[in-house]
């Protein structure tokens, strides 16, 4: 039997591929006017061109439309938030399960023999996603991670360089930097006595200036550090929010320290089940980069 023959692309193709490109225009003129050209190219061309690609390329079956589909509206909205377009790559996954999910749902439902059955099916299977949604209620949003590293350094060095506060260093997480996600880019301060404050600035965003968050030292004995956020307008708060910080460390020999830090905070993104492990696994990088900040590695 021959292979069915490829869809053709109809003129509706042609117009939506032109409407595309026509937001696109829009966009890169917006970011170039207000002295984005740079980020312009890559978050906003880049997808813009892709979604006119997929425009001109019919599927040949439904869950094939339903991925184009899908990633037209991934890439568009990627395009209107630029810079922020990292909500759009760890949101991907899950908007392209729902997105299949509801196809074979509508399919088996029409295949059911019984109606009821139907009508019992789609409430249950929707009740993963009511999370988060003012519907269902929120589960376990507070949340904590820890990092353990052992550095070759004596105890008095490791207190000598956290005392001197963090400073913006080159990322090492393969995660961090393929994600883009928005690091530090201004340190300011240091020290170990309670007062004392560290201040993270963060670059500019597509919506704004980036922020900033404001460390401050609540509690300082020797080997151990506790933390309070007294201020937090970083570009970070979309996705999450800062609560507390713990920081300590012990000699292991003369020569290695182990040090500990355990950082608390507030997920923004629900559903727990997937946004859960995904901010725990980042903010875990995040946590690492933090010690690579004060030449901890």
């Amino acid at each position: 039997m021959e292979p069915a023959p490829p869809p053709r692309r109809t003129s509706a193709n042609w117009i939506l591929a032109g409407l595309i490109g026509l937001f696109g225009l829009v966009v890169f003129a917006v970011a170039v006017r207000d002295g984005r050209a740079d980020s312009a190219l890559l978050f906003v061309a880049l997808p813009v061109l892709l979604a006119a690609a997929l425009a001109l390329t019919p599927g040949r079956t439904p869950h094939g439309q339903v991925f184009v589909t899908t990633t037209i509206a991934l890439l568009l909205a990627a395009v209107a938030l630029q810079e922020g377009a990292i909500c759009v790559v760890l949101a991907a996954p899950l908007v392209y399960a729902v997105a299949h999910g509801a196809l074979a749902l509508i399919n088996l439902v029409r295949r059911a023999s019984s109606r009821s059955y139907s009508v019992l099916l789609v409430p249950l299977l929707l009740l993963p996603g009511l999370e988060g949604s003012g519907i269902g209620p929120r589960i376990a949003p507070d949340q904590s991670v820890e990092v353990v590293r052992l550095v070759a350094l004596p105890a008095a060095v490791v207190a000598d360089r956290l005392a001197a506060g963090p400073r913006p260093t080159p990322v090492r997480a393969p995660a961090l930097r393929l994600l883009g996600v928005p690091l530090p880019a201004h340190v300011d301060g240091g020290g170990l006595g309670p007062g004392d404050r560290w201040t993270f600035g963060y670059h500019g965003s597509a919506h704004g200036p980036g922020g900033r968050l404001v460390a401050e030292v609540t509690a300082g004995t020797p080997g151990h550090l506790t933390f309070r956020f007294v201020e937090d307008t970083a570009i970070t708060g979309r996705w999450f929010t800062w609560q507390r910080a713990d920081l300590r460390w012990r000699a292991v020999d003369a020569d290695h320290t182990e040090v500990r830090l355990l950082i608390g905070y507030r997920r923004g993104l629900d559903p727990s089940w997937y946004f859960g492990p995904l901010q725990d696994a980042l903010l875990h990088q995040g946590g690492g980069h933090l010690l690579d900040m004060m030449a901890l590695r």
